[in-house]
């Protein structure tokens, strides 16, 4: 059974002076917990991917395991740690030097969690693809943390029309 996704909700913010994608999902659970879901090699697994690596170092071995068998390992540079409030990371997406700052930021209300999610756009052409790309990693972690399995958030569905909408929120 396939479950219906909330239409995009991605936006564009502009932070001192540099555009970011934003997106945000919340969760009936304590910050802690959420906190959990976006850092722990096992809880990640369920929705996204999974690290190796000691953080402690300042970076760790991420590979997408959502994407299938043949993706690389990519190393994350941890420029921000602060449990269970907030994470920033970079890594390198290609041989020319560009990289994708993410921003993870949670806070906690009344039992409820919101988890901000950001990335820089340095260049706009590519959040027609970035964007719905984070709708779905997004949602999976909605549903693996609703006690549903991911692989019921399906791509082919709904993200790519998903497109139009960031193409219009970066233009």
């Amino acid at each position: 059974m396939t479950s219906t996704p909330a239409p995009p909700a991605g936006r564009r913010e502009v932070r001192d002076g540099t555009s970011y994608v934003v997106l945000t999902r919340t969760f009936h659970a304590p910050v802690e917990d959420v906190w959990a879901a976006v850092t722990e090699p096992e809880r990640l697994a369920r929705w996204i991917g999974t690290w190796t690596g000691d953080p402690a170092s300042g970076e760790v071995a991420f590979r997408m395991t959502a994407e299938g068998d043949g993706v690389a390992e990519e190393t994350y540079r941890i420029d921000v740690c602060e449990p269970p409030r907030r994470l920033v990371l970079r890594t390198s997406v290609d041989d020319d030097g560009a990289e994708w700052q993410l921003e993870l930021d949670l806070a906690e209300s009344d039992g409820v969690t919101t988890l901000t999610f950001a990335q820089v756009m340095a260049d706009p052409a590519v959040a027609e693809n970035v964007g719905p790309g984070w709708d779905y990693y997004l949602d999976r972690l909605v549903a693996a943390e609703s006690g549903r399995d991911a692989s019921e958030v399906a791509w082919d569905d709904y993200y790519p029309a998903r497109s139009e909408h960031y193409r219009a929120e970066f233009s």
